[in-house]
């Protein structure tokens, strides 16, 4: 029986937010995930992310395809990442790459959005520099997050790449396998990815990015289609990350066949079309926090009020008090919501549980997003912050950790949670398991845009977006960008 081929994986995640003053540093990579080699392999074994697709895959063919984990690596979204973090990825990448010896094949997880100090193209960049490593006669295949901005360089490194087809990401996993499989056919001989990209001047709003419902819904329905064609292997959908000022900001597409560059190009181009044709739809309905707090207030919750400028997902400080002020400032004091102040928490971490203290909370990283809240409140509970979720979630992560977590309730009603690490919110069992039901509540204010959707609309009777401001507004006018090309809509017209 002939040797194993050798496939190496890949992972260097980071959705940087350009518009954040704060860098990412590389303690924020120590805090989440920087793994070596079985390290790598173990750690991913039981998520849901596109890692765990590859060793799946690899694993199920592992007579034909021998596994090769390199490192990963991932921080959770924030601002750009400080030259020397990234230095230190890039170069130990392509370090534990030497030492691998020959390898057949990568199968590479980048984000899409990565912006460094030096390299605003950044998964352009450490691609590129796989592809020199590994040279021409080795496959690189990628899966990216659809919240990327896609380059020309990240195609040219790739032979193929796959975006998650979902939003909320539920199929990380599953495009991770998929990725892995293209891998095997192409190895096998069977099949020659050819792929063919389109990025036309157009930036679809966040508000407007959850892939269920329109206007993302028909898109996705003429990408499904394309695949009806046997020569199509894979097309994706690239809705763009407006908060990283690059070039490249805005929409792609990609389309992947079995050696027909011509189809390839015709078909990402009418999809690249669909959206210019519809680009209005697009873009985002937009009302006042006022006006969005009085609507809750005529309706059953629980709701989820999802606060669209303080977006942890997207990069955000997670501490916005905009909402919380105005939900008190109308008398819905029924209300929870989740903070990161780590000087709160050590405030209250040596107290007793039913201790009554006065605390100043939230608003504390900028003056982007609100004011602090003050007010006497009892500690409900203290907790070490960490939490399982065994379903498909945003992120793909199963293993969570938010820090050192205290709950605090106020005589009105308002219920506030306070972290020490920034957590996105894309997990009930970030509530759940600190003894917090979400069902108790009229408003839960939750620091996201689409990503927590799963995840609340089993419990909520409604799924609401405030335009708060801060620096993931969903209105994108207010954004000083300085590198975007032009013209992109909707800031010019096409």
């Amino acid at each position: 029986m002939a040797e194993p081929k050798r496939i190496g994986v890949i992972g260097f995640l980071h959705e940087s937010n350009t518009f954040i003053s704060t860098p990412t540093t590389y303690e924020a990579f120590e805090n989440d995930w920087l793994l070596e080699g079985s390290d790598f392999h173990e750690a991913m074994s039981g998520t849901h992310h596109e890692t765990a697709g590859f060793f799946a895959a690899l694993e199920a063919q592992s007579e034909e395809f021998e596994a090769v984990p390199i490192m990963l690596a991932r921080a959770i979204p924030y601002g750009t990442i400080t030259a020397d973090a990234y230095a230190r990825i890039v170069n130990r990448i392509l370090t534990l790459l030497k030492a691998a010896g020959r390898l057949d094949g990568i199968l590479a997880a980048p984000h899409g959005a990565t912006v460094s100090a030096e390299y605003a193209d950044a998964d352009g960049h450490w691609l590129s520099e796989v592809r020199k490593e590994i040279g021409s006669q080795a496959w690189l295949m990628a899966t990216l997050d659809p919240h990327g901005n896609l380059s020309h360089r990240m195609a040219t490194a790739c032979d193929a790449m796959i975006a998650y087809r979902s939003n909320p990401h539920l199929d990380q996993f599953q495009v991770g396998k998929q990725t892995a499989e293209l891998m095997f056919e192409t190895l096998r001989g069977n099949v020659h990815p050819t792929m063919a990209i389109a990025t036309p001047p157009v930036a679809i709003n966040i508000q407007k990015q959850e892939t269920t419902v329109a206007p993302c819904l028909p898109l996705y329905q003429l990408a499904n289609h394309q695949l009806a064609d046997p020569d199509v292997l894979a097309n994706s959908i690239m809705l763009g990350f407006p908060y990283s000022d690059v070039e490249e900001m805005g929409a792609a597409f990609m389309v992947v066949t079995d050696n027909d560059q011509e189809k390839a190009q015709h078909l990402v181009d009418k999809l690249a079309a669909y959206l210019v044709d519809h680009r209005a739809e697009f873009q985002a309905d937009l009302e006042s926090v006022e006006a969005t707090v009085a609507r809750c207030s005529k309706l059953d919750g629980p709701i989820c009020l999802l606060d669209m400028g303080d977006n942890t997902g997207g990069g955000s400080p997670a501490d916005s008090t905009i909402l919380l002020h105005e939900c008190q400032r109308q008398g819905l004091t029924n209300t929870f919501v989740c903070l990161y102040d780590p000087d709160v928490v050590r405030q209250c971490s040596d107290l007793p549980i039913g201790t009554n203290l006065q605390i100043t909370v939230g608003a504390k990283t900028d003056t982007l997003h609100g004011t602090a809240w003050t007010g006497e409140v009892e500690i409900l509970g203290i907790y070490d912050g960490k939490f399982h979720e065994p379903q498909p979630r945003h992120g793909g992560a199963t293993d969570c950790d938010q820090g050192s977590t205290v709950v605090v309730r106020h005589q009105s009603g308002l219920t506030i949670m306070v972290t020490t690490r920034r957590q996105p919110p894309f997990s009930l069992k970030q509530l759940t398991t600190f003894d917090v039901n979400p069902e108790d509540f009229h408003i839960l204010i939750t620091k996201g845009v689409n990503a927590p959707i799963a995840a609340y609309k089993p419990v909520c009777k409604e799924i609401i977006r405030a335009n708060t401001p801060g620096v993931t507004t969903a209105d994108m006018e207010f954004l000083n960008y300085q590198h975007r090309r032009v013209p992109l809509y909707p800031f010019e017209e096409v």
